[in-house]
C-alpha cells in the first residue's frame, strides 16, 4: 500500500515577541532547526493531544 504524500501549506502566524524570543532560544540551543520546525512541532503535539482527549 502506498503512501499518500502530504500536502504542505504555507500559514502566517503572528505571535507575540517574549512567545518568539522563547522560540529562537530553542533554535539557538540547537533543540530545533528553525521557528518553523519548532512551530510545526508545537502544533502537531498539540492536535494529537486534543484528538486524544476528544476519544
Amino acid at each position: 500500500m502506498t503512501k499518500k504524500p502530504l500536502r504542505i501549506n504555507v500559514v502566517n502566524v503572528r505571535l507575540p515577541e517574549d512567545i518568539i524570543s522563547w522560540i529562537d532560544s530553542l533554535v539557538k540551543a540547537k533543540v530545533y532547526n528553525s521557528r518553523s520546525e519548532a512551530i510545526r512541532e508545537f502544533s502537531r503535539e498539540y492536535v494529537l493531544r486534543q484528538r486524544g482527549a476528544s476519544e
